[in-house]
């Protein structure tokens, strides 16, 4: 029971981003270009939520709150949700399904493209988000999810390259991605030592 509530409770406040996004739509407060507005706010919660989701198992070690486990499928959906959003906003409110436009930028565009591999990444993570597909999969599934790196990476170069002039939030995305990949990268090393420690390790004769 309180694993369902618990969910429940992450899940509405996964919502929030968005229902703050639409009170400003409702209210007239997007400013003079809201659809830019509404594209970078969708793009920056995509992120976050990669970052968030990548963040729960070095937290979750860390801090030996084993239970944050089960929330990490249902934060990297909501990275899929945001960047679903971000990628229709870009094709229904900026582009108007005008497709030859949208794949002449994508060629020409450099930042678009990048997003594009980084939207199509997280394609097949959500596609797999089941336990039916964890248990078919088996150790397939751990390969194929360590995707959500590879996205987040190609993310934030997206974010960087798009914005040009004030880094400061795609250099704070990157400097959390690179923290969190240095962690994967040293507990990566110390699980591979620590066999060959078993193995050296000098055996105590009775006496």
């Amino acid at each position: 029971m309180k694993i369902r509530w618990g969910k429940v409770a992450v899940f509405i406040v996964c919502l929030i981003p968005l229902a703050h996004l639409i009170w400003k739509a409702v209210a007239g407060l997007l400013g003079a270009d809201p659809v830019a507005v509404i594209t970078h706010a969708t793009g920056d919660w995509t992120i976050r939520f990669l970052l968030i989701t990548l963040a729960v198992t070095p937290v979750r070690k860390l801090t030996r709150q084993y239970w944050m486990i089960r929330y990490r499928r249902m934060l990297g959906l909501f990275a899929f949700f945001y960047g679903c959003l971000h990628l229709l906003t870009w094709i229904v409110v900026d582009k108007f399904f005008d497709f030859p436009e949208m794949l002449a930028d994508i060629a020409k565009r450099r930042f678009i493209t990048v997003g594009m591999i980084a939207f199509a990444l997280m394609i097949p993570l959500a596609l797999t988000s089941t336990q039916k597909a964890i248990r078919r999969m088996g150790k397939r599934w751990t390969k194929l999810h360590r995707l959500i790196y590879f996205s987040a990476i190609a993310g934030v170069i997206h974010y960087w390259w798009l914005v040009k002039a004030d880094i400061t939030l795609p250099r704070m995305y990157a400097l959390i991605l690179a923290g969190l990949l240095l962690y994967r990268i040293i507990d990566w090393a110390e699980r591979k030592r620590m066999p060959r420690r078993a193995a050296t390790k000098p055996e105590v004769v009775a006496s």
